[in-house]
Parts: structure tokens; sequence; C-alpha cells
């Protein structure tokens, strides 16, 4: 809850879900974009340098395509 503030209302951001892995030993981030660029432009070293104190590691980044959205709350598809 402490960074969730820090990502409302971020330019491209559509959606962020906190995760947590490896029995609460691993945490993420699954973020949706409007954009790869929008994203790329969020990932900078400083980011990486906030992730890396405040986690104590190297924050890994996967980017992948989103072609096709069921969301269930908006009763929509979005492709």
């Amino acid at each position: 809850m402490s960074t969730a503030p820090n990502y409302k209302k971020l330019s491209g951001l559509i959606r962020k879900c906190y995760v947590i892995f490896d029995e609460g030993h691993s945490v993420g981030g699954i973020y949706l974009w409007e954009s790869r660029e929008d994203a790329e432009a969020v990932y900078t070293e400083s980011w990486k340098e906030f992730v890396r104190e405040k986690y104590g590691s190297e924050p890994e980044i996967t980017y992948l395509e989103t072609p096709v959205i069921v969301d269930n709350i908006l009763n929509e598809i979005i492709s």
C-alpha cells in the first residue's frame, strides 16, 4: 500500500496488480500499459534504483503483448 499512490494517474498506466509469490519471499507487479513506450518512460534508472533500495534486489522487466482482455467488472472484451 505504501507505493500504490505513486501509480495513480500515471500517464499511460491502465492497471497495476501487486503480486506476492514464492511463499512471500518475492514480490512483483503486473502492469497494463496503453503502450510499451509509456512503460519504458517509467522504468528509468531512477525507478530501478528505487526498487533496489526498497526491496534489496535487481528489478526484472518482461514485456508481453496483450491482444485481448476480458474485463468482467466492465463486462467487456477489449482487443
